[in-house]
């Protein structure tokens, strides 16, 4: 497993992450004792980046983390969220700070999360989500300054809203966040603009979020799969877009073949690995609900860079479908 710096202020950490989301049973039905395993496999295989948030499975798949680190938990830098109170998501231009993100709101948020981990110290805290209206009185990160002087959280984050990724330049140039978390794959591929650049410049951290697109970039989907309803993709691959998406990915799967790639290397491989192409990636957290897929995850930080010209043509498959909130 090779290691990344996470920003100027960071740890090290692996360049593949856990992504703790299919843990708290939102992708379909998952046994805890299935979810310890896995999570212990991707220790082993040199993971040390686990994600996670209260909202996924209101707060189980925090608590199977803590259960699965017991023993363990120097071996790991945990990453959870602080969802806004009540409200529109993503806030809308209209939201105030401090409705959503007040300051006493914060800080029993955080106690929450410091319970729910098991630990005295959050390694990092990102804020679930943001508008740029909030840009010019970030009020909610300067409360979390606090808590971390105060010992509670080391690094401070902010999980990038789908509809506009780009709101956290402004705070990295302003030294008010170590990381972000960005979406970033063969599909959306705006934060190549300016968020890189940026975090390179600023010395930011930046995880990257949906790497597989959901699921639908390894590959595995026909373009008439349905998800059941207890898996929130039922709703993120509504109406036609499955089939859409599976046209395009036969398209990058072409691609591939024409590039040369053998079948030693998956269409899942090669997504992870054009996540992880930017120097300023620091790691690609990757869902993961058993111990076949965190070894198969972990595997590919070991294999080769992307051809550059393989890498060129794969740049090609951005598709500026916006955001699937509701309606195709």
């Amino acid at each position: 497993m090779k290691l990344r710096s996470l920003g100027g202020h960071g740890p090290v950490v692996s360049e593949i992450g856990f992504g703790g989301w299919p843990l708290g049973g939102q992708w379909g039905d998952q046994d805890d004792a299935e979810s310890i395993a896995a999570l212990h496999a991707a220790l082993d295989a040199g993971v040390n980046l686990i994600d996670t948030a209260p909202g996924y499975g209101e707060g189980r798949s925090e608590r199977v983390i803590a259960k699965a680190l017991q023993g363990r938990r120097d071996e790991a830098v945990v990453a959870t969220k602080t969802p806004p109170a009540d409200g529109p998501w993503p806030p809308s231009p209209y939201c105030r700070w401090e409705d959503r993100y007040a300051a006493a709101y914060l800080r029993d948020n955080v106690e929450q999360r410091l319970r729910q981990l098991g630990t005295e110290r959050l390694d990092l805290l990102q804020l679930h989500t943001w508008t740029r209206a909030w840009n010019d009185d970030p009020q909610p990160l300067l409360t979390l300054r606090q808590l971390r002087d105060e010992g509670k959280i080391n690094l401070i984050g902010i999980c990038t809203p789908e509809q506009d990724q780009n709101c956290v330049i402004q705070l990295m140039r302003d030294g008010l966040v170590d990381v972000v978390q960005v979406i970033f794959n063969l599909f959306d591929q705006e934060a190549a603009a300016q968020i890189f650049t940026t975090a390179t410049e600023t010395r930011t951290g930046v995880i990257v979020r949906v790497s597989l697109d959901e699921g639908s970039l390894t590959g595995k989907y026909s373009a008439d799969h349905r998800f059941p309803e207890s898996d929130f993709r039922s709703a993120y691959f509504a109406g036609d877009r499955m089939a859409r998406t599976a046209e395009r990915v036969a398209a990058i799967r072409a691609d591939c073949a024409r590039h040369g790639l053998t079948e030693d290397i998956s269409l899942a491989d090669v997504a992870i690995r054009f996540a992880l192409a930017p120097e300023a990636v620091s790691t690609v957290i990757v869902g993961t609900r058993t111990v076949d897929q965190a070894m198969r995850n972990a595997r590919v930080s070991d294999l080769p860079d992307l051809p550059p010209a393989l890498l060129k043509d794969l740049r090609r498959h951005n598709w500026l479908r916006g955001v699937w909130y509701s309606g195709k």
